[in-house]
């Protein structure tokens, strides 16, 4: 295998959230995972893809957090400034669950907002979230992603079955990790999912690994997760699961990597 190409992927990881979040990024690049680095804000945007630019496996998402919808709505600014020096969005979303409601409305306009960018702009790979809330993600993804030339990575997809083969319809990819691999309904939603849709991911440093908090490195875990459930061998998970990345960012190859 060429030492260009990823040993494994971590398709939705906050690196810049960890205390040795520079470590972070190198090991990414030693041990071969290539991974999607999301932001929370636009703020955030500039020293990550400072950081990115000496990772040859890491991508770098220009994010805004449905969690920070209600506190920070003038970031959107920020955001379409930084678009069009990315392919990759990430993480924006809706989170519809108690904790967050009361910015429901708000958080709609933003995403809104974001994906009608990523439509003009053409090209994007946005990692999305949508916790309660994936008939609304579905919605907004139909009305003006479809038929672009975007592409949605549904990030810990907790929907139903319907909505994951709805999903899967208009295109969607899904991460997923061990956290939501552990739940007794995963064997029949990862079922729902056509296996050339799936990447993993960590979501770290929001998921631990036993005691500690959950690395890139740990997605190693996930994908033997994720061959039991689909009564695969392990070597021929990681290669779906490589060809399946492949597949995902090929669409987007006339755009050079940010």
């Amino acid at each position: 295998m060429p030492e260009t190409e990823p040993l494994l992927i971590d398709y939705h990881c906050h690196l810049d959230l960890y205390p040795n979040f520079e470590e972070q990024f190198r090991n990414c690049t030693v041990n071969r995972i290539a991974t999607l680095a999301v932001t929370t804000t636009p703020l955030a945007w500039p020293k990550n893809k400072e950081l990115a630019a000496t990772s040859p496996m890491v991508r770098v998402g220009l994010g805004i957090h449905p969690h920070m919808a209600g506190q920070h709505p003038s970031e959107l600014v920020l955001f379409e400034r930084y678009l069009p020096e990315t392919r990759f969005v990430g993480e924006v979303g809706l989170d519809a669950g108690p904790a967050f409601y009361k910015t429901y409305g708000q958080q709609k306009i933003i995403f809104e907002r974001i994906v009608r960018l990523c439509a003009q702009s053409s090209g994007k790979i946005l990692s999305v979230h949508a916790v309660r809330a994936a008939r609304d993600v579905l919605n907004l993804v139909e009305a003006h992603l479809a038929g672009t030339s975007n592409r949605v990575v549904l990030h810990w997809f907790s929907g139903s079955g319907a909505e994951a083969r709805r999903a899967a319809e208009l295109g969607c990819y899904f991460s997923v990790n061990g956290a939501m691999l552990l739940k007794p309904t995963a064997a029949a939603l990862i079922n729902a999912i056509p296996r050339q849709r799936l990447l993993t991911e960590t979501d770290g440093p929001f998921t631990k690994t036993g005691s500690r908090l959950a690395e890139p490195r740990d997605v190693s875990q996930t994908t033997e997760q994720l061959a039991k459930i689909l009564g695969l061998d392990i070597e021929i998970t990681r290669t779906m699961l490589r060809k399946n990345l492949a597949s995902l960012e090929r669409l987007h190859s006339s755009h050079a990597k940010q």
